[in-house]
């Protein structure tokens, strides 16, 4: 097979059909482009759940007096039928959290197998605590030490079972709350999964109608060389011999699809993450992945740019051209 008339063949095939090419490169751009960023997207929220789930603590709130005032009083209006909303009394309602108390807690923590450590915050901690990230609002101001709630932040080994500090210790004598804080990260993590499922499913259209175009695309260009081939199957050539100009053209324009895809995501990193935006500056407390992820998925986007449309071709060639 002589490649100067293989490669003749391709540029003959793509000049015929040149806005139907420009429509598979576009599409197969895009296409891909998507799936290079959902690949992305997905290693990025895995990296995300490990370092926050290892920052996630459960914090069990002790009572103070005022939360025992306030359940007191809620337990009095009850009693007297004058709180129609209520939850309901309270465990502070027998009074504020003893040293007793704090002590039997803090034990039964540190002998429980899955807790990795405990880390005891008074009241004056906290409020410390509380005027440093909130010490411009006007609330801030209105808080005093005695109204925060001492609290023990418990980080465990494997924070997949929060639900068993949880439930040792909510609703017992002195604790107020028990605060998972990778409850709110769940939440978080599901949006960014939605988020990511959605741009698979775009991503799957968009293959869909890049390889509809293909198959068109590589059925007109047969088509109108129907003459050329007809000639080319007198004289004996093979089918492979027939198909694999047309295979090319489609390989070709699969593959400038996937280098403008490969631009795409190399220009996201470039001026959305590092420069321009800026987000790795502006959101410090996301680790964003840097170039070597980028780079690392260069290669199955090229991959599968020059694949997809090859086989689209094969497959819809050997139909079409079988005499």
């Amino acid at each position: 097979m002589r490649a100067q008339f293989v490669m003749s063949e391709i540029g003959v095939g793509l000049r015929r059909n040149l806005t139907m090419t420009f429509a598979v490169i576009i599409s197969v751009g895009l296409s891909l482009a998507l799936f290079g960023g959902s690949m992305l997207m997905s290693e990025q929220v895995s990296k995300m759940k490990g370092f926050w789930y290892d920052k996630a603590n459960v914090s069990i709130y002790l009572c103070n007096k005022q939360d025992a005032l306030e359940a007191s009083e809620a337990a009095t209006k009850k009693a007297d039928g004058s709180a129609g909303g209520s939850t309901g009394v309270t465990t502070c309602a027998k009074g504020a959290v003893t040293e007793e108390q704090k002590k039997q807690i803090q034990a039964e923590l540190k002998q429980m197998s899955l807790v990795k450590s405990v880390a005891y915050e008074s009241a004056d901690e906290a409020f410390k605590h509380y005027q440093e990230r909130f010490g411009n609002t006007a609330l801030a101001s209105s808080i005093t030490p005695d109204q925060m709630q001492e609290s023990f932040r418990v980080k465990l080994k494997d924070p997949e079972k929060y639900k068993v500090v949880t439930s040792a210790f909510v609703g017992r004598d002195g604790i107020h709350t028990v605060d998972d804080q990778r409850q709110a990260i769940d939440d978080l993590f599901r949006i960014l999964n939605y988020l990511n499922i959605a741009a698979l499913a775009i991503m799957l259209i968009m293959l869909i109608v890049a390889l509809l175009l293909i198959v068109n695309t590589v059925r007109v260009s047969a088509f109108s060389r129907r003459r050329e081939t007809g000639i080319m199957r007198l004289v004996g050539a093979s089918s492979f011999y027939i198909q694999v100009p047309f295979i090319m053209e489609a390989a070709v324009a699969g593959l400038i699809g996937a280098l403008f895809a490969c631009a795409m995501l190399m220009s996201g990193q470039y001026f959305v993450i590092d420069h321009g935006v800026g987000l790795r500056d502006k959101i410090q407390l996301i680790d964003f992945m840097g170039w070597g992820s980028v780079l690392a998925k260069l290669p199955y986007v090229l991959f599968i740019g020059l694949l997809m449309p090859s086989m689209a071709a094969f497959i819809a060639l050997r139909k079409y051209l079988k005499v």
